[in-house]
């Protein structure tokens, strides 16, 4: 199985629209599990079924990048000049305000659009995607608290609050940095299957939430007096 490339546009985005998504692919991935093997039992068939995932940050330079958010800088592995094929393509979310969005980040996307390649936006990530046009009548998300200023300045996207993410053709939009990694858990579920995200999930403590911000991913437990317990089982080797 080929490894996926995915590519994250580089600027000052909040650091968890970016880190939260690709965490937990990373987290997914066969290199990952066969290393957590020395700590859990992981089935070998689940590991014969998971992805392999390449990461890049593609800059419009390479200089380093001050992000939005934990005083943390970034530098770019590569720009949109020099950047490999990417297979899935994140936006993240800056503050708005008076961001731009550079030309050449905005000539990737509609690009990487019209390829019909998968197109993620996390937090106000979409807005900067509907400055493209490429979200021009398509259904889309963004983060709830800038949403009725998006709303007006991109009339033209059918946007709506009511989902925590939303699929339109090769778009997925998140409305928030935990909605884009939900959005992404989703993702993996539906093509890798559950017992691989409940897997990259237990490594994280993460637990995934459906479109509609409800807990209804991962089976739920109960003690035998039914009370509701924690989704994760972490005692992998009880010596009882």
């Amino acid at each position: 199985m080929a490894p996926i490339h995915v590519g994250t546009l580089a600027f000052a985005y909040q650091a968890i629209d970016s880190v939260g998504p690709t965490d937990l692919l990373s987290s997914a991935k066969k290199s990952t599990f066969q290393l957590l093997k020395q700590y859990v039992q992981i089935d070998e068939e689940l590991i014969s079924r998971a992805p392999e995932f390449v990461f890049h940050h593609i800059g419009v330079k390479r200089e380093p990048i001050l992000l939005g958010t934990s005083q943390l800088s970034i530098i770019p592995t590569t720009t949109v000049d020099e950047c490999p094929e990417i297979d899935i393509l994140l936006v993240p979310g800056p503050y708005l305000g008076n961001f731009e969005l550079d030309p050449k980040h905005a000539e990737l996307i509609r690009k990487h659009v019209a390829a019909g390649k998968l197109l993620w936006t996390s937090c106000t990530g979409a807005s900067l995607v509907a400055s493209t046009g490429v979200l021009d009548g398509k259904r889309a998300t963004v983060n709830n608290i800038e949403y009725e200023w998006v709303r007006k300045r991109w009339p033209k996207v059918k946007w709506t609050r009511e989902k925590k993410w939303m699929i339109d053709g090769n778009i997925w939009t998140g409305s928030g940095a935990y909605a884009a990694t939900d959005m992404a858990a989703h993702w993996l579920m539906e093509n890798y299957g559950l017992d691989v995200l409940i897997e990259a999930g237990n490594s994280l403590d993460y637990e995934a939430r459906d479109a509609d911000g409800l807990y209804t991913v991962f089976p739920q437990r109960y003690d035998p007096q039914g009370n509701k317990v924690s989704t994760h089982i972490f005692r992998y080797y009880d010596k009882e």
